[in-house]
């Protein structure tokens, strides 16, 4: 298929407020597409939607030429999706090779009985995945830190160590909620390397809430604009840096913020 997500006049209400509005996108194989907006502009809520987080009150979603509107979130991740937050989400009580191996255990082909009873099979399966969740973390630089809790590591390799255990869910489709939040300048010119390293050696298509425009700029194939919940425009890199529509969002964020803080 030409595209690997498909979305159509997908909207949700809380309450009388409509958090997104009649939204229609289309995510392409082989590429990395960008979401945009200003706070509050309904990008997290459109990405809880997508996974399956959020029901639609409309509207159609259709993952690798299936409809999966409704579905649990569970069952969209088995079909296929993988996401991170935009608050990061690990388990502190693992450390961190555990934690990339929680993707592949969800996955196991033992039964509970196999479980139960320590039989060869669940060792086999269980090495198997431990092997391939430390080839992740070598992916993403921090192989020599699979014996650490995550709660040891700086801000930045959590990031990463979030990205390796959505990576080891093998997906068709990669869903990553502002992954930059936090990081440092030289952590932001890292992690544009790492996911072009990922595009290109993983052939995963991959669609990204980001408020860092240099991020989107240097990475996307497509962008998105959001506002006030609704489509405000869609485009090129060139087309949207020009999109007057697109400029006032922002420049009306930035407003806000300056009064906020009395400047």
């Amino acid at each position: 298929m030409e595209n690997i997500l498909e979305i159509s006049n997908l909207s949700i209400n809380f309450g009388g407020v409509k958090a997104v509005n009649d939204v229609t996108l289309n995510i392409e194989n082989d590429s990395i597409t960008s979401i945009i907006g200003p706070n509050g502009a309904g990008k997290t809520t459109l990405f809880n939607l997508i996974s399956g987080i959020y029901k639609p009150t409309s509207g159609k979603v259709i993952l690798d030429g299936k409809d999966v509107t409704g579905l649990k979130q569970h069952q969209i991740s088995h079909l296929g999706l993988s996401r991170t937050f935009q608050n990061i989400r690990l388990f502190d009580q693992l450390d961190v090779l555990k934690n990339v191996q929680t993707a592949l255990d969800a996955r196991a082909n033992y039964n509970v009985l196999e479980a139960i009873l320590g039989l060869p099979k669940r060792y086999s399966v269980d090495k198997k995945n431990s092997e391939r969740s430390q080839y992740f973390l070598e992916i993403v630089g921090l192989g020599k830190f699979a014996n650490e809790k995550p709660k040891n590591l700086p801000y930045g390799m959590q990031r990463k160590l979030e990205l390796a255990r959505a990576l080891a869910a093998e997906p068709k489709l990669l869903l990553l909620d502002e992954p930059a939040a936090g990081l440092n300048p030289t952590e932001v010119e890292e992690y544009i390397l790492l996911l072009k390293r990922i595009r290109k050696e993983f052939k995963i298509p991959i669609l990204l809430i980001e408020h860092r425009l240099q991020i989107v700029y240097t990475l996307s194939k497509q962008i998105y604009v959001l506002n006030f919940g609704e489509l405000l425009a869609q485009g090129t890199p060139d087309e949207i840096k020009v999109n007057h529509e697109v400029v006032a969002a922002y420049m009306g964020e930035e407003e806000e913020e300056n009064n906020a803080e009395g400047k």
